[in-house]
């Protein structure tokens, strides 16, 4: 199994940045991904920034050269740095880990975390 904690996020002003991580624990050894999604009242999960493997990146357009994802492969811990941050997105923004388990992928999710973007 594996456990997903995030942690950051909060009320932010327009324009201005914030850090999430997430620290994964248990068997992290079958993780082959980490990243971000995030989801919007009225809207469905989206992609927001996954590390596929230890270096291949995928940003969701909406924040290219806004945000920057990271991994520390010996601390298991994904962060996303977000700046110049729009009140469109204003969500609750989940970790994600894929595990490889016998050839199997298998999604995990934190529990979420609010960032709101406002004056």
């Amino acid at each position: 199994q594996v456990q997903l904690v995030e942690s950051g996020g909060g009320l932010v002003q327009p324009g201005g940045s914030t850090r999430l991580t997430c620290a994964a624990s248990g068997s992290t050894f079958s993780i082959n991904a980490m990243g971000w999604y995030r989801q919007a009242p009225g809207n469905r999960r989206e992609l927001v920034a996954r590390v596929e493997g230890g270096s291949t990146t995928i940003y969701a357009d909406s924040v290219k050269g806004r945000f920057t994802i990271s991994r520390n492969n010996a601390k298991d811990t994904v962060y996303l740095q977000m700046n110049s941050l729009k009140p469109e997105d204003t969500a609750v923004y989940y970790c994600y880990a894929r595990r490889v388990v016998r050839n199997y992928d298998y999604d995990v999710w934190g529990q979420g975390t609010q960032v709101t973007v406002a004056s």
